[in-house]
């Protein structure tokens, strides 16, 4: 069973997005909140396995959750749910590690496939948010050259990259894989390299593109 916690301020939606996950025999919204306050008092004793994350909410901004969250080290898989699409959003919404970002007019097994992909490690970025942020990140100017042709990424690489995208810190990734810290230190050097990227949110998204997270 997946434990899906929602934070939604309009109730009409908020109860719209429960009673479709409520289809999914095995997805459960075990609880809500209706503004961002209410969601970081909340969410660390909910035992969620995936947050849905509304990006405007009353007294504290989406962004504003995910940063108070992760200042707490409260780490739960989060999935941005918006009405609009915005760069700046994306890339600040990442960086602070959220896993997911989805239009709400996705469907139904849209949503749901992003839920079980997020609960089992992935990410589920909208393809056409993340073609949209990946053009824009094209056009900046890259601190490092790219290795021409690139090399691709180990498999250990790829596992680095995925708890990257999760906004784990090299201290925690070294833990999780049971290595020192300067090993993780010099993967992640080795795939801003390759990935061609000067941070760890140009490398999330240019993974993204390039298929390593699909």
């Amino acid at each position: 069973m997946i434990r899906v916690f929602l934070v939604e301020d309009q109730a009409l939606v908020r109860e719209g997005i429960r009673s479709l996950l409520a289809l999914e025999k095995e997805i459960a919204v075990i609880g809500t909140a209706s503004d961002g306050l209410e969601a970081v008092e909340t969410i660390p004793r909910a035992g969620a396995d995936v947050v849905l994350l509304d990006m405007r909410l009353p007294k504290l901004s989406g962004l504003e959750v995910l940063r108070k969250l992760g200042e707490a080290g409260t780490i739960v898989p989060t999935i941005i749910l918006t009405t609009f699409d915005d760069e700046a959003i994306v890339l600040e919404g990442l960086r602070l590690g959220a896993r997911g970002y989805l239009l709400k007019d996705v469907s139904l097994d849209e949503l749901v496939s992003a839920v079980r992909k997020v609960a089992s490690g992935g990410t589920a970025i909208q393809p056409i948010v993340s073609e949209r942020v990946v053009r824009g990140l094209e056009t900046a100017e890259s601190s490092f050259p790219r290795l021409e042709p690139p090399d691709r990424l180990t498999d250990r690489e790829i596992d680095v990259l995925r708890l990257m995208t999760g906004g784990y810190s090299n201290r925690e990734i070294a833990r999780a894989l049971g290595v020192v810290e300067g090993t993780i230190k010099n993967h992640v050097s080795s795939i801003l390299s390759k990935l061609g990227v000067r941070d760890r949110t140009r490398a999330v998204l240019q993974a993204v593109k390039s298929g390593y997270l699909g």
